[in-house]
């Protein structure tokens, strides 16, 4: 499972903290703040999104540091 902060333009304008998890084929994008929250699922089943959604928040602080640290 792959997960990245973006590229430095995505989104007009720049968008919010959020990282996307990608897995043969799917996608998805978590907002890091001000809450973690799914911001869009293509392909995940519920049941994984669920799991991810745990670990975003269990390592938003880690995952919140490494993008201000590529984005700044």
């Amino acid at each position: 499972m792959n997960t990245s902060t973006g590229c430095p333009n995505e989104g007009n304008p720049l968008e919010p903290a959020h990282i996307h998890v990608m897995k043969a084929g799917t996608e998805a994008k978590f907002w890091l703040e001000p809450v973690v929250k799914l911001a869009r699922n293509d392909g995940f089943d519920s049941r994984t999104v669920k799991e991810l959604l745990i670990l975003v928040k269990l390592h938003q602080p880690q995952l919140l540091e490494a993008w201000n640290d590529y984005f700044s």
